[in-house]
Formats: C-alpha cells, structure tokens, sequence
C-alpha cells in the first residue's frame, strides 16, 4: 500500500493467546514472537518493548495490552504495533477505540495488511469487517458454551458458583451445605418470615453471629436482601431466566421461603409506571442519568423530557416528531450500496479456511483427548477383572473420566456447530443494519421502539438531542457503514479479493423477530 509518509520504524511487538487451548492448537506465544521478529528483522523494525496476554477472551481487562497503551501514549517516537493478526489485538469495540485513538501504524503480519491514517477507504472498510468479525467470533464461541451450561442446567446441576451457604466438592463435582454458614442463613429466612427484624437489623445480626463472605468481609444489607430472594435457598435455581430444579440439598423449604416473599411483598410499595408512549425506557438524560418520560402538551403535543428523579438537571424536552426524525438520521448512518453489500457476502463466503481449520484441529485434539479417556476406562476395566484394583476405586475413577468425556462431547458439539450456522446469521445482522431506516420508515412505533431495543437500548438525550450507545455488533456494524460509503473498488474482482483478506470468522447467533 501507498504511504504518504514512512513507517515508524521503532515499534512494540504484541502478542496473545485467548486461552490455554488456543496456546496448545497452534497459537502459541513463542510462535506468534518468532513471526513478529522475523518481520521486524526483514523490514527494518526496531522492537523496542514485547506485551504478551494470557487470558481468556471475556476476561475484563489485559493488563499488558493496558500498559502497552500507556507506554505508546508516553513514547510518542514509537508509532507501530506489529501483531499476528486482527483478533490477537482487538477483543472488543473498546480496544478498537482505544488503538485509533492513539494515531499508529498498525502491521498485521499474517494477513499482509498494514493500516494508519493514511490508508485507503477501502482498506479501512476491510479492517472494520477484521474487528466486526473478530469480536463476534469470541461472543459466538462464548454463545456455544453457554448452551453446554444449559445442557448442565438442565440436569439439575448449578452451572456457576453456589451462593453463600454452600461450598462445592471438587472431587466429587458436587455442592454441599456450607456446615458453618446454612444454620445462620436458616435462622436469618426464619427470622425475617416472622416479621421480627429489617433487612437492616437482620444484617447487623446475622454478622454478629459470625455469617461473613467467603473472603472473610462483612455481608452487605444488599447481599441479605438478595439472598432472600434466591430460590437456591430450597432447592430451585435461575439459569439464562428459567428456573431449575437442582441436585444440591435445600437449606429451607419452600413453605418458609413463601412466607419471606410475602413478607417482602408488604414492605415494598414500588410506585406504578406508565407506558402509554412509544419511547419511554429507550433513553436516559446525559445529565443526569434519569428515565426519559413523556407527557402530552395541549391535549395532543407529545414531548418527552427527563423524570427529574434525582430533582431539576436542566435537561431540555424535545417533540416526539423531532425524536422520530432523529431516531431515523441515526438508522440512516447504517446504509450501504446493495452493490458493497453483495460483495461482501461473497467475500465473506469466500474466507472460511482458517476458520474452519481452527475448528477441524480443535476437534481433533478434543477426540484425541476423548479416546485416551476410554483407553484408560477399558484398561482399568480388565484390571477390575483380573483383582488388581478394587470395586470402590474403579467406580470412582471411571465416574470422572466419564464427565471428563462427556465435557470433551461437548466441547466438540461447540465447535461444530460452531463452523455451521453463524456466516449466515452474520450476514443477517449485517442486513437488518444497513434495511434498519427502511423498516423504521415503514412500520408503527411499537415496532419502531422494537426495533431501537434491538439496536440501541439505553441511548442519551443531551439537550433534546439522542446519543446513540449502539449493542454490540452494532457499535462496529455502523463504523463499518461509515467506511462502506466511502469504498470505491474498481470491479467487482478487486473488491471480493479486497474483501476476502477480512478476518474468516462469522458473527454470533442474535434472538431477532425482526
């Protein structure tokens, strides 16, 4: 590519691994360092510091990509990242923000691209789908776990950590009663059902008989109130919004926690809400944080201003028509030609190999895994026979190698399922974004407001005007938008072979009546 001014030659080598899996399928540190160091070495780049991350992909915060940034805003003269690839960088929208920000080249030696201000249209709009594509691939994956934490669930076993009462054997897999802490958690359902204490005072006296957390602090008046309301209290528990009957054993009946539900019921008068207008709950007041909710003006002017909860904030009204006339200039940003759409989702149909080659090793790997297992149940299944080893030892053994084997099926229903739906559901989400002003257009405003929660729930309004706080995908879908507006392709040919170059990972699955 064309630069209008060199390179900086002196540059920081970032490298990362998402998990321990990824380090053993092949994307190890030590290989992404020697392919970063060869190109340094090739083109004259000076790396003057190495940032190395190992973390898991939704873990908040990566604590060298943190002072990578800090030493790049306090080394100005060092104005290249040199990176593996698109998603070895960027985790999320945010990451993605903080790096164009900063004004660096950004090389990424294994896609042969290399990105500043200075680039193309073109080349912008192709690293906007790297980023798109890259992050939706982890919330994908992420999407595919969740479904084994169901099938977990749905077993009647708490896919998560046990509240406070509990404690979790490791060698058996199972959750038991915490013996110190449930005849305190008892007491404090028995108490409170009895009308005898608040919150409060069931605080104060649930600590002074010694209910502490699992780190030893003090339990806060938030957390009792919370605990009163679980159901894993008596058996029951809430995974993805649907409750479950567990495995572990109850602390209280469902008699007594009945009787603590009412009693919280008579002590709480929240005060009614209406919803007689279309927008109400979609906006909050940048100057204060409050709702924004709407009142009718002269019998049929309808305006919308923020709840002043928190006592007058200087917040502005604005005309539900101007409202409308916002909300559809913001669906409007997210247009492109049909022509760069279709070639889009050819080039994207076009760029699967890696992608399904991640799939193909993780699979293998996860069956390699799975026959040692069975190799090790067999074995010592003969051993049984033949007296070596004892009934109690054998059982207790090939009962975790069989959890162990059934979490590896899991693993591989993950990844295959993985690698055959979401390219299309991508290129739908990417669809209703750029049709999104024409659906506007087009329907009633119950299905406007659907339409906006789907997109942008929680937006601003800062004097009379929206701020959009886009859901993700969409907060990368409508920079890419931007970018796609400005492409300019010479033929149909360069811009699939532009377009291709973009990362080979597929958007997540997304719930959509749209």
């Amino acid at each position: 590519m064309t630069q209008k001014e060199p390179i900086s030659k002196k540059a920081v080598l970032y490298a990362r691994v998402s998990s321990k899996e990824q380090e053993r399928e092949g994307y190890s540190i030590p290989a992404q360092k020697k392919l970063l160091s060869s190109y340094a070495q090739k083109h004259g780049h000076e790396i003057v510091k190495e940032f190395i991350d190992v973390e898991t992909a939704k873990q908040s915060g990566r604590t060298n990509f943190n002072e990578m940034v800090v030493f790049l805003e306090e080394h100005p003269k060092v104005g290249t990242i040199l990176c593996e690839k698109t998603d070895r960088l960027y985790r999320n929208f945010k990451d993605y923000v903080i790096i164009d920000d900063l004004d660096l080249t950004l090389v990424f030696v294994k896609e042969g691209s290399v990105l500043n201000k200075h680039s193309r249209s073109h080349e912008k709009f192709i690293h906007g789908i790297k980023v798109l594509m890259a992050k939706n691939y982890i919330d994908n994956l992420s999407e595919e776990t969740r479904k084994g934490l169901l099938e977990k669930a749905e077993e009647g076993e708490f896919p998560a950590l046990a509240p406070l009462g509990y404690r979790h054997d490791k060698a058996n897999k199972t959750i038991e009663l915490d013996e110190k802490r449930a005849p305190i958690i008892k007491e404090m359902f028995e108490l409170y059902a009895a009308g005898e204490y608040s919150i409060r005072g069931l605080q104060v006296y649930v600590t002074y008989q010694g209910l502490a957390t699992r780190k030893d602090n003090k339990v806060m008046i938030s957390s009792v109130a919370e605990m009163l309301k679980n159901p894993f209290y008596y058996g029951d528990f809430i995974w993805a919004g649907k409750q479950y009957h567990g495995k572990h054993p109850p602390i209280i009946d469902k008699a007594l926690f009945d009787r603590v539900q009412a009693m919280i019921s008579s002590k709480n008068h929240p005060r009614e809400s209406t919803h007689g207008f279309a927008y109400t709950g979609l906006l909050k007041c940048a100057e204060c944080g409050c709702s924004i909710t709407a009142e009718i003006k002269k019998g049929r002017y309808v305006y919308y201003h923020c709840t002043f909860d928190k006592g007058r904030c200087g917040g502005s009204y604005v005309r539900e028509e101007e409202l409308e006339r916002q909300l559809g200039e913001i669906f409007k940003q997210f247009e492109f030609s049909e022509k760069v759409f279709n070639w889009t989702r050819e080039a994207l149909r076009l760029s699967q190999k890696e992608k399904a080659e991640f799939h193909r090793k993780a699979i293998e790997g996860f069956h390699a895994q799975y026959l040692k297992l069975q190799n090790r149940i067999d074995h010592m299944y003969l051993d049984k026979l033949d007296g070596e080893v004892e009934e109690s030892f054998y059982r207790k053994y090939v009962k975790e190698w069989r959890e162990d084997q059934k979490r590896l099926q899991r693993h591989i229903s993950e990844h295959q399922s993985a690698d055959e739906n979401y390219l299309e559901q991508g290129i739908r989400l990417i669809e209703i974004a750029r049709n999104a002003y024409q659906f506007f257009q087009s329907k009633d405003q119950p299905e406007r407001a659907e339409l906006i929660r789907f997109i942008f729930p929680n937006s601003n309004l800062r004097d009379g005007k929206i701020v959009p706080v886009f859901k993700p995908p969409f907060d990368i879908i409508w920079k890419l938008a931007r970018e796609a507006r400005k492409y300019k392709p010479v033929n149909k040919k360069e811009a699939v072979e532009d377009l291709s170059t973009a990362c080979p990972i597929a958007l997540p699955r997304q719930d959509s009546n749209l």
